[in-house]
């Protein structure tokens, strides 16, 4: 086997883990968005969007990105093999985590009042804001225990984490909605950001590193440095989460809460259920990438790969989305929500360049390049903002999906071009090929969904299904052996059995 092929099985591997993971994580988040989709319904929906997307600015404004500055630490510790500095990290680590969580805490409780009434236009929800602020006091700890598993690339503990917490989650949600509907939406975000919190730390307590104590001025100085990067992170990321909640506000004051709603169901499909994929590949990717970055060669290599592999496993998906949305919809909700099939027909087309600027955009984060990354995801957000609010007014729900392809095939531009002038990065043939005609499959499949009407539609789409799934196979197979991988884990598992 080459280096090569490890490395794409690598990738593959850690895919296939999380992407099993994910799987399970749809399967429990359809049920529980069946039964949030009854129960509640587009307005409840979008009282519970809102105040998460506030509280997750604010979580952004006081984490200081440590999760990502953690990651990155840990993992460039942990490769070069000293144990005893690892500790030290994750020592400093654990009391940034509690003093920026409890930041975000009373923030969020001293601006309750105001953010009722910036959020819903009146203070009816000011204590449901003061409950809902330990929440950020959750996360935070959330983040730095997974910070930990994802840095020592304990990928077993995370994937771990990941279903017993869908599990619960579930065991939480329905039976608190169905017996007190509107009144158990925060109980549901507390309960499901507490019980996270507690599942990640009993497995970041199984790593086998143990902490030790450090001075103040060590304290000092380590932290400074996960600071300093997390600093411009954090900045990054409270401006993506602050486009994210004035393009929410702005619907809510425009086409009302149940609008708000709508938006919140059709992108948790694009971003939530489609964009797990992204999750599951970009868990092992960012420390590999750190690991290797200040390699540009490999690094390009690295990200090549994992492009490829990205657009082969995501255009599939895509393309049944595309042909099937509408039962994808009611399956996922209810016939309430149709009105976002438009929306999310364009965004799919979105989520082909968004696949390839979130393959190349790491590389500033594992390259230390927080500036550069910080204006890089400012310019990109001022377009999104700016996008979002014109193709609401001009189009409704459909114009939130056509910016939003627009958006990340200009910030896909973007970013090439920034890793290209600073890092000389350039994509490989290989991944036009791939990229260019899985992309095709994907418009061909948007203009049969615009343009037929059913069965036909069904007819001709499922063919292109077909066709996208054999390329996929087809290119995998090339790069991974992936015949010989099938047989080998059949095979393992009938000695098991």
């Amino acid at each position: 086997m080459t280096e090569e092929q490890k490395s794409y099985r690598q990738i593959f591997k850690a895919t296939t883990l999380f992407g099993g993971v994910q799987v399970y994580n749809i399967i429990i988040i359809i049920i529980r968005s069946k039964f949030v989709a009854v129960l509640l319904g587009p307005t409840g929906m979008g009282i519970s969007g809102l105040l998460t997307s506030t509280t997750g600015f604010i979580s952004s404004l006081t984490n200081f990105g440590l999760r990502v500055s953690a990651v990155k630490s840990i993992a460039a510790t942990s490769s070069a093999g000293n144990r005893e500095e690892v500790s030290t990290v994750i020592s400093v680590l654990q009391r940034l985590i509690w003093a920026t969580g409890l930041l975000g805490t009373i923030v969020t409780a001293f601006l309750s009042p105001w953010l009722s009434q910036l959020t819903f236009g009146n203070k009816d929800y000011t204590f449901a804001f003061i409950w809902i602020s330990v929440t950020l006091l959750f996360q935070q700890l959330s983040n730095g225990y997974s910070a930990i598993l994802q840095g020592l690339r304990q990928l077993k503990f995370l994937a771990k984490a990941n279903v017993i917490g869908a599990l619960i989650g579930l065991i939480i949600t329905v039976p608190l909605y169905y017996f007190f509907q509107f009144d158990g939406i925060v109980p549901v975000i507390i309960l499901s950001s507490l019980t996270s919190m507690v599942i990640l730390w009993q497995l970041s307590r199984k790593t086998g590193v143990i902490p030790v104590m450090v001075s103040n001025e060590t304290a000092l100085i380590k932290g400074r440095e996960m600071i300093k990067m997390g600093l411009l992170l954090s900045l990054s990321g409270m401006i993506t989460v602050g486009v994210s909640y004035i393009v929410r506000v702005y619907i809510s004051n425009t086409g009302g809460v149940d609008q708000v709603g709508l938006y919140n169901a059709g992108f948790a499909i694009v971003n939530t259920y489609v964009g797990m994929i992204f999750t599951a590949m970009g868990t092992d990717y960012y420390p590999r990438l750190s690991a290797v970055a200040q390699d540009n060669q490999r690094a390009r290599q690295l990200i090549n790969q994992q492009a490829e592999i990205a657009i082969m496993i995501l255009a599939p998906v895509l393309a049944i989305f595309l042909v099937f949305i509408s039962w994808v919809v009611i399956i996922f909700y209810s016939n309430k929500f149709i009105a976002v099939n438009g929306m999310i027909h364009w965004a799919a087309l979105g989520m082909y360049f968004k696949a390839a600027a979130w393959s190349v955009g790491f590389i500033l984060l594992a390259k230390g390049a927080s500036k550069l990354f910080f204006w890089n995801e400012l310019l990109g957000n001022i377009y999104i903002l700016g996008f979002n609010i014109v193709g609401y007014r001009l189009a409704g729900l459909e114009g939130l999906g056509i910016s939003f392809l627009a958006a990340y095939f200009i910030f896909f531009i973007q970013v090439f071009i920034i890793a290209n002038h600073k890092y000389q990065f350039a994509f490989d043939k290989r991944f036009y090929e791939v990229a260019g005609l899985q992309l095709l499959i994907g418009v061909i499949c948007f203009g049969i969904m615009k343009t037929l009407e059913s069965p036909w539609t069904y007819l001709a789409g499922i063919p292109l299904i077909l066709a996208s799934v054999i390329l996929s196979f087809k290119e995998l197979d090339k790069r991974l052996d992936l015949r010989t991988l099938i047989k080998t884990q059949i095979i393992n598992f009938r000695r098991k059995g």
